[in-house]
């Protein structure tokens, strides 16, 4: 499509439903597509537009909505076209798709793979969490921090800055510019690569009780299959005082259009500890508050400990074992009280995040009507078909109530709609599954803990070992961490690995690959130690540990089998 990117500097929004406002004003432009407001606090617009809509028209729909709006700059642009459905009355696919994030695209391309028509319906920003509000711009800014501490100076992306002199405005700029050019190529150009199969519904939902799909725009669709794929959103605690204090979530913490000078995180989980880390590192005084003993509480305690311990040492203040009871506003700060270890405490900062979880995004959808089986927190129930209770629609993704992970939305999504359009072949296997949470160092796991194991009733075995024992990371003077394996005695069969450390998530899919290999051939601890590794390498980590069953670390020379 050739016409042009517009960015608008829009002012005079004051919370969520403002944004929500800009946006719906500018989409009803004929002619206008994919607008982004990435929040309220970012004080901008960014859009497609064709030839013929001239700028004067997107700032009098601005201003129209009541803000005020400037044209901050317009880049021509000549890209594929997704083929956009207006409404005509009903309108029968293959498949329809709700949402577009990483489970709408799987269910989607697959379904085009397969030569089917396919509907995806978005009422927002195509592409969903994981490119626009989650894994991109999240990375991004965790890089650019880490680079941005240990340089001394903000050398990230062309950028030459003291330490002392954050360009704040610049670096979400540059994050902003990353999260636009992967949701333009990875998302918008690849559906827009099947012109004949795919069609796109700029519109919200709802499903009805024959099986049909109804759309808010007037339209009614009907298919063969449904898969909902519409994600989930930050979760809010409901303490007291939380409707009058204006709180952050993961999205607009990262929206933020000036720096905070404190910040308390509540939560101790992978966006708290990935987020609260980040801003610490650019010079923000940051406290975590975790209602759990330890910080990531599901992971092996020896990592959890380790990792606090290394926070502590940044200059983060950790505190466990605190549930917040109220917040509230007080001399310019916002004000977090609540128990610590059953002691009444308060913390106070400039600005809090929440940090607590996901919250589905299926209301006002007609899924109770329509008989979709919801658990007790509100997410869609599947088999491991992703098929719901209604034989004919399916889900994947953070909407359902299996792992809140973006490669396993992807894999359910193309899983869901193969078996909606084909029948029940294929199932998600969770089996193995590896995870990473992006602090420094990184903590990756695939597999059970030992915690898990022995719960399971399983015989383990484990062992421990230090970073300092690595040489990689001897040589990169950074022996932050541990490698701990479970095994299951007798078989030797590795049931789980856990890694502490630079890169650890580099690591963690080779021992992925011996878990499965164990459960699906017998591939024991034995056969990872006789493997051979390259040196100087971090995965060698795994050798390393593997070897320590049976062997004194500190009595092997370099590269010893």
């Amino acid at each position: 499509m050739s016409g042009y990117r517009v960015e608008l500097d829009v002012q005079g929004m004051t919370c969520d439903t403002c944004a929500r406002h800009v946006t719906a004003a500018l989409q009803e432009i004929a002619g206008v597509s994919q607008v982004q407001v990435p929040s309220w606090s970012a004080g901008r617009a960014t859009l497609l537009a064709q030839p013929n809509v001239g700028v004067e028209e997107l700032v009098k729909a601005v201003e129209e909505a009541g803000y005020r709006a400037e044209v901050r700059a317009t880049t021509t642009t000549q890209a594929p076209e997704i083929r956009e459905k207006q409404p005509t009355g009903p309108v029968s696919y293959d498949l329809v798709v709700i949402g577009s994030g990483g489970a709408g695209m799987g269910a989607a391309i697959k379904a085009a793979e397969l030569g089917q028509t396919v509907c995806i319906v978005e009422a927002g920003m195509v592409g969903g969490t994981c490119v626009n509000i989650g894994c991109v711009p999240s990375k991004t800014l965790i890089r650019a921090a880490e680079v941005y501490q240990k340089a001394g100076h903000h050398a990230f992306a062309g950028l030459h800055t003291c330490a002392c002199d954050l360009e704040w405005q610049t670096v979400m700029a540059h994050k902003d510019q990353l999260v636009e050019e992967l949701r333009q190529s990875k998302y918008v150009d690849v559906l827009a690569a099947y012109p004949e199969q795919v069609t796109l519904a700029r519109a919200r939902a709802r499903l009805q009780a024959g099986g049909s799909v109804a759309l808010d725009n007037g339209e009614t669709l009907t298919a063969r299959g449904v898969v909902i794929a519409t994600g989930a959103r930050p979760r809010v605690l409901p303490i007291a005082g939380i409707e009058r204090v204006p709180t952050l979530d993961s999205t607009t913490a990262m929206a933020l259009p000036q720096q905070p000078r404190s910040l308390l995180v509540i939560g101790g989980r992978a966006i708290a500890l990935e987020l609260g880390q980040m801003f610490a590192r650019f010079g923000t005084e940051v406290t975590i508050l975790q209602r759990s003993s330890r910080l990531i509480p599901e992971h092996e305690p020896e990592i959890a400990e380790a990792l606090e311990a290394y926070l502590r040492e940044e200059g983060l203040a950790v505190h466990t074992g605190f549930t917040p009871l109220a917040i509230r506003e007080e001399d310019g700060e916002k004000v977090v009280t609540g128990l610590l270890n059953g002691v009444d405490q308060e913390f106070r900062a400039q600005e809090v995040l929440m940090a607590t979880g996901r919250t589905p995004n299926t209301q006002n959808m007609g899924l109770t009507e329509a008989g979709i089986a919801l658990d007790a927190d509100g997410f869609i129930e599947v088999d491991d078909h992703m098929q719901t209770s209604r034989p004919h629609i399916y889900a994947a993704g953070d909407v359902t109530n299996r792992p809140k992970l973006v490669y396993v939305a992807a894999a359910a999504g193309g899983i869901a709609a193969e078996n909606a359009l084909n029948g029940n072949s294929r199932q998600l296997d969770l089996a193995v599954l590896p995870e990473v949470i992006f602090t420094d160092p990184q903590v990756a796991s695939v597999g059970l803990t030992e915690a898990q194991a022995v719960a399971s009733g399983y015989t383990v075995k484990t062992t421990n070992l230090p970073l300092a024992y690595v040489p990689r990371a001897l040589a990169a003077r950074d022996t932050r961490g541990l490698v701990k394996l479970v095994a299951e005695q007798g078989s030797d069969r590795l049931l789980g690995a856990h890694v502490l450390g630079a890169e650890a998530g580099e690591v963690i899919q080779t021992a992925a690959l011996a878990v499965s290999a164990g459960l699906r051939y017998g591939f024991t601890v034995a056969d990872l130690r006789s493997m051979l590794f390259p040196y100087l390498t971090q995965v060698e980590g795994l050798k390393l540990a593997a070897q320590t069953f049976e062997k004194d670390v500190t009595q092997l020379s370099c590269c010893a089998g």
